[in-house]
């Protein structure tokens, strides 16, 4: 494919921009951990997702762009990049097979998740469901940092008042043992493929999780997208929770109510369609990362000026070349 050749001020501006962006993120959490705190909302895409901060603060190019000037190093390494005439490439030739693998379920996941119709009407209840009876048979995660807007025991009524229809196997995991039962589904880990639906929370706010597993080979303005969107989706999941986040500044959406569902399916819509042209970006990147990967993880990359030509030596700009 034909690259954007970026000088080293334009790439060198684009990564520090980047990583100020970031940090307007990562040093918070930094500073909460170190102090022993935990934001509920927040800090769930660290801790969770298990991205480290360092890894959301470092610029990556993606495969569409060429760095002039630049050189292998600890961040641009040579497992991931090729370096010729002074000009830095990805080599996707140089996937290992774990990581081709990798990127393969990434993309099959997408796909089948895309081609699948959302359901909605879930209302958040796997929130509800993973504190059910948490006095006697589970555990209330936040309940030091943020108490229950109702009482265990009208929190556990609710949960036993209708059928639960979580498709996501990450969320139905941490339900309590006696809320299990209420799901219409029982999701496995093997069974993603069958149960997972652009409708769900969870399975969109996944985005992020798929896009930092895919790095850097799809580069770190997607992973950003990503990223906030992720934040977004956070946000309803903890307001139509069953936890009281009014001192984090969040105000309930209130889905034991009729007015609270209306809202939550109605910011559950607006998320999925936000989601739709994140996934469909995955997944055009991971298929050309893929066919430029060839068909054995072990063929040798193709030299960098074999891919970007122009004058690089001088650091000459070209766009789209």
């Amino acid at each position: 494919m034909n690259k954007t050749l970026l000088s080293p001020s334009e790439w060198q501006l684009i990564a520090a921009q980047h990583r100020e962006r970031a940090e307007a993120w990562t040093l918070p959490y930094r500073s909460r951990r170190a102090a022993g705190q935990m934001h509920p909302i927040y800090d769930f895409l660290f801790i969770y997702y298990r991205n480290k901060p360092s890894q959301l603060e470092v610029w990556h190019p993606g495969i569409e762009n060429a760095l002039a000037g630049a050189q292998l190093n600890a961040t641009y390494k040579d497992k991931y990049y090729q370096q010729a005439n002074s000009v830095l490439t990805l080599a996707p030739q140089r996937m290992t097979p774990a990581t081709r693998h990798r990127l393969e379920m990434a993309l099959k996941l997408c796909q089948t998740i895309d081609a699948r119709p959302p359901a909605f009407a879930c209302f958040g209840m796997h929130e509800w469901a993973m504190v059910y009876r948490g006095d006697t048979e589970g555990e209330v995660r936040h309940a030091e940092r943020l108490p229950l807007r109702l009482s265990q025991e009208a929190t556990d009524a609710y949960v036993r008042s209708r059928p639960i229809q979580c498709s996501h196997f990450d969320a139905f995991r941490f339900f309590s043992p006696g809320a299990k039962v209420f799901n219409r589904l029982q999701p496995k880990k093997e069974s993603r493929l069958d149960n997972e639906q652009c409708g769900c929370l969870h399975t969109n706010m996944d985005l992020y999780k798929l896009a930092s597993q895919c790095m850097p080979w799809i580069g770190s303005e997607l992973l950003w997208k990503c990223f906030i969107f992720a934040v977004d989706a956070r946000k309803l999941d903890m307001q139509a929770s069953p936890y009281d986040c009014s001192s984090l500044g969040f105000e309930a959406v209130p889905v034991e109510t009729a007015t609270g569902k209306i809202e939550y399916e109605r910011r559950q819509r607006a998320l999925s369609e936000a989601a739709k042209p994140l996934r469909s970006e995955l997944i055009a990147r991971l298929e050309l990362l893929l066919q430029e990967s060839g068909s054995s993880a072990s063929k040798e990359a193709k030299p960098a000026a074999a891919i970007v030509t122009g004058a690089a030596n001088d650091y000459t700009t070209a766009k789209n070349i």
